[in-house]
């Protein structure tokens, strides 16, 4: 049967609203409307027109009804400044990874959420607890990706071509998902990670709107990744650009990030950090991290794929059986796994074993 819910999931994925695809498959605007609100299916000509004006396969309209998230679930930083259709296109790539996350957790395993409620403690406390809670004392965090896919996140790109959209995140039942801008350099991606995760802890039985639940969030992520006790440990008496810039390594965060983490403290006095800023700003280090860290890449979503090659599954194999083209399957995964599959242009004849793996750490 057809699915309302995907036919509005694909359209807002490509960007555009009931006008443009009404002119593009060349019926009047009520005629979309119906659709997506279930009135009347499309004729098959029509749904032949949607799907390629859409790029989606003509079985993808048909399938189950996919879990939409909204805007009052998910959690967005830089809300004020991002166009309402990037928005929209990048809730619709959460449809998409919720509908590949479902046939995954079919087929493996997957760690268990072992997140912490601590909408009552401020975020620096919030950060410490849950530290605590997992074990990680005062150390330096050295993949964050692999820590969050550790404690059950399911962590998945949006691969948007804009910068309007940092990242976001939101609950889905009991299952926290947080989803990246993989194209931001390796430090701000990082901080977005435990920016995320600070929403899932301290904000998931509300609605995380407003500056004062961005600043949160903000106040987690630097705490997380600097904790205090190790800042104070190896905070430089007075610090300069080159001083920061050599200690970061350490923390694996950017600059600016430091900087702001060394006035929070008390380690740095305002008059000193506006000048840090200024510095930062006419070297170009706004935009170009210096020295920038390896990006990170997922552990959990190599292994995946890895395993199912193993057992004659190619991606293409993965993406007919969403219904989806195998490049929207790219970018659900880009910048967090190398998948090396481009020559899967059909899919594989061989009949897929049982998979092997059972549990994915």
């Amino acid at each position: 049967m057809f699915s309302p819910s995907r036919l509005r999931v694909a359209r807002k994925r490509r960007g555009l609203n009931k006008t443009q695809l009404a002119d593009r498959i060349d019926v009047d605007l009520r005629s979309v409307t119906g659709y997506e609100r279930g009135d009347y299916e499309p004729s098959s000509d029509t749904l032949g027109r949607i799907a390629v004006a859409l790029r989606f396969p003509a079985a993808f309209f048909a399938g189950a009804d996919l879990h939409e998230p909204t805007n009052r679930t998910a959690s967005f930083r830089s809300m004020a400044r991002m166009a309402a259709s990037r928005r929209e296109a990048a809730l619709a790539s959460g449809a998409l990874a919720f509908l590949l996350n479902d046939w995954i957790e079919t087929r493996f395993a997957l760690p268990q959420p072992d997140l912490l409620d601590l909408r009552e403690e401020d975020p620096e406390t919030a950060a410490m607890v849950l530290r605590q809670h997992w074990l990680l004392g005062e150390k330096p965090i050295r993949n964050v990706v692999h820590l969050l896919e550790s404690k059950g996140v399911r962590v998945y790109s949006m691969a948007e071509d804009t910068a309007e959209v940092d990242a976001f995140s939101l609950w889905r039942e009991a299952t926290p998902f947080v989803f990246l801008n993989t194209q931001k350099s390796a430090e701000r991606s990082r901080f977005d990670a435990a920016h995320e995760l600070g929403h899932l802890v301290l904000h998931r039985h509300d609605e995380p709107r407003g500056r004062e639940a961005e600043q949160e969030a903000n106040r987690f992520a630097s705490a997380f990744l600097m904790p205090r006790g190790s800042v104070l440990a190896h905070a430089p008496m007075m610090p300069t650009l080159e001083t920061l810039i050599r200690l970061k390594h350490h923390w694996i965060v950017s600059v600016g990030a430091l900087a702001y983490r060394l006035q929070a403290l008390g380690l740095l006095s305002e008059w000193n950090y506006r000048g840090l800023c200024i510095d930062m700003g006419q070297r170009g280090y706004r935009t170009a991290e210096p020295e920038g860290a390896q990006r990170e890449m997922s552990l959990v979503i190599p292994k995946i794929f890895a395993a199912l090659r193993e057992d004659g599954m190619t991606k293409a194999d993965v993406a007919g059986a969403l219904h989806i083209e195998p490049n929207e399957l790219d970018r659900l995964v880009f910048g967090l796994a190398v998948m090396g599959l481009h020559s899967d242009a059909v899919p594989s004849t061989t009949a897929p074993r049982t998979p092997r793996l059972q549990l994915v750490r």
